[in-house]
This record gives structure tokens, C-alpha cells and sequence, in this order.
């Protein structure tokens, strides 16, 4: 699965007619997936209709087309829009996976799924009475992704298993309308798999709970569960040469250049344009970090930069804490 241009702790809705079993199944989840339960089919109906994400969603291209031509238009996207999804405080309430039971007394679960069709909210059909015949009519309908008995060995353990899968698709769901585009501006590691199984390497390694990418420079901005932030900066052979050219024309030391033509490094300045300047001459080292090299369709070189409270433009409300005002709040 391609690399989603970002994805964040979402929330999981169950709907159940039976309020014990939604509490049990509540109860039992992974703590990490955080869940709402509503054993009434209108209210939750509502709930997920005011919270949930519609199309295109939170990130939108917008499309000037020229005075003398009906098919050539220009696509803007402003891509700092993606990392500034980590500073909305209620991010981690988006509905992603909708957990339904079929027999229920106000609507079925079906019905309940047609309901929520013009959402993009991933729907599984976890139920005891619903058959096969049922469930592969729904799912070719595109009514629901999944389907789980109840009384299956180990449903439970499915359920969790297929939440997490679907939370993940939602996010590369969100992301592919927009991945062509950004591949045009210097993103391309967005679509190489050989990244993707890097990001997910760093991901797992640093407990990192969400990500974003990250417009100048390059990069995925990285996040843990505490909101600790690093910048994953990624370069390519242009821009490793454009940082060599731009040292060259400021008279950088011959260290910092042989180190950069090398590919030792990835540098990082975080003040002014992000390039080498004069100024970095005796303290070059405090502004990169030692260069991994990814072979994928091109060679891409990534280094972590941890990230100071306050160097980005807002802090981030942790996904920690949020977790435990859900536990406080129950």
C-alpha cells in the first residue's frame, strides 16, 4: 500500500442494539483504538454525520481553468494544509471504521450502511444473524468492506485485526486523489515503495502514532503517542546537489561540502531558506544529521531531526492525552 500523505489515531464507531455487548467489545479492544458506542441507530447517525469527513475532505485542490480553453486548467494545492491537520485538536474523533450489527430494531444494519454511503468512513457488518448470501450481496454493493460473525473463533481478535486494516486504507483513500499532484512537487518518495517500507521502519522503531507530509523541506513530519515531534527530512541527488551549488556560492567549508558531495549528511538549516549561508560556517554540524540512503526508484537520502517545542507554528495536542481525558471523561 502506497504511503499515505498523512494519518493519524482515528476513532472506531460500534452500533449494537445490545448496550452490554457494546460496553464488552468497548472493554476489550485495544486501548490504542479508541471507540464510541451508540446502541441507538438515529443518534449515531447523527453523530457520525456531523463529524465525519466528507469529499474531497479536509484537503482540496483548487482549479483555474484558462479564459480560451475548456480543457486546460491550472491545480493549485497548498501543501502546508496537510501538516496543519496536527494541530486540530479533535483530529483523533474522525470516524474512520463504522462497526454495525445487522438485526436491530429501528434499522438494520444495511440500511444503516446505505445511510452512511456518501461518507468515506470504512463499514465492517459484525453480526450473528446476518448469511453469507447477505453479506457478499452488501459487500458487492460497496454497502460495507468486511464482514465478521459474531460467533467466530477468535472474532474478536478479527475485529481488531480488520479495524486497524481499515483505518489504514482510509487514510491512503484520502490520499490518492492527491498523490499524482504532489509527486510534481519534489514528493516523489510519496510513490516509491521502497520509501514507504522505510517510513514504516521509522514508524514502528520510534513508536510513532501519526504523520504528515511535510512541504519545505521535504519530508514527513513525525509524531509519537507523548506529541514528541521529529522532521524526517528526505532529499534527492538534485536537492543534495543543490545543497552542494549553494554552499559552493557561499564559500562553505570544504568539510561541510566534501561531506555533503559524499552524501555523508542531509543538511537542515533551520533559519532563513533552509540552504547553507555564511553565517553556518563555524557551527555547520548543529544543522544536519548523518544521511541514510533509500534505493528505490531514485536514491533518496533521509535523516531525523528532532524538533524543539516551538519551532513548529503550533503545537500539536497529543494523542496521550486525549486517550486520557476519553478515560477520565467515562
Amino acid at each position: 500500500m502506497p504511503l499515505p500523505i498523512y494519518s493519524h489515531p482515528s476513532l472506531t464507531v460500534l452500533i449494537d442494539d445490545s448496550d452490554s455487548f457494546l460496553k464488552s467489545v468497548a472493554f476489550q479492544l485495544d486501548p490504542a483504538l479508541a471507540s464510541k458506542c451508540f446502541a441507538d441507530t438515529s443518534s449515531a447517525l447523527a453523530w457520525i454525520g456531523a463529524h465525519g469527513e466528507r469529499e474531497p475532505g479536509r484537503l482540496a485542490a483548487s482549479h483555474d481553468t484558462y479564459p480560451d480553453s475548456k480543457e486546460r486548467c491550472n491545480v493549485a494545492f497548498d501543501i502546508d494544509q496537510i501538516h496543519r491537520i496536527s494541530f486540530e485538536p479533535q483530529r483523533f474523533m474522525t470516524p474512520s471504521v463504522v462497526v454495525v450489527d445487522y438485526s436491530m430494531p429501528q434499522m438494520d444494519g444495511l440500511e444503516l450502511c446505505e445511510a452512511l454511503r456518501h461518507l468515506p468512513c470504512k463499514k465492517i457488518l459484525f453480526t450473528g444473524v446476518a448469511d453469507e448470501k447477505v453479506a457478499v450481496d452488501a459487500f458487492n454493493r460497496g454497502l460495507i468492506d468486511r464482514y465478521i460473525k459474531k460467533s467466530d473463533d477468535g472474532a474478536l481478535d478479527k475485529l481488531e485485526a480488520e479495524i486497524v486494516a481499515l483505518q489504514a486504507e482510509y487514510f491512503a483513500a484520502r490520499s490518492d486523489p492527491l498523490r499524482d499532484l504532489l509527486k510534481l512537487h519534489n514528493h516523489s518518495f510519496l510513490s516509491d515503495p521502497a520509501f514507504s517500507a522505510v517510513v514504516r521502519m521509522v514508524v514502528e522503531q520510534h513508536g510513532i502514532v501519526e504523520h504528515y507530509l511535510y512541504p519545505n523541506p521535504a519530508g514527513i513530519l513525525l509524531y509519537d503517542a507523548r506529541g514528541r515531534a521529529q522532521l524526517m527530512v528526505v532529499e534527492t541527488e538534485a536537492g543534495m546537489n543543490a545543497h552542494y551549488e549553494v554552499g559552493c556560492d557561499n564559500d562553505a567549508p570544504q568539510s561541510f561540502l566534501q561531506a555533503v558531495r559524499e552524501r555523508c549528511i542531509v543538511p537542515y538549516f533551520r533559519e532563513g531558506d533552509g540552504m547553507y549561508a555564511r553565517d553556518f560556517a563555524k557551527n555547520w554540524h548543529r544543522w544536519t544529521a548523518p544521511a541514510q540512503r533509500c534505493r528505490g526508484a531514485q536514491n533518496y537520502y533521509w535523516a531525523l531531526f528532532p524538533l524543539a517545542p516551538g519551532e513548529l507554528e503550533q503545537p500539536a495536542h497529543p494523542f496521550s492525552s486525549f486517550l486520557s481525558e476519553r478515560e477520565t471523561a467515562l
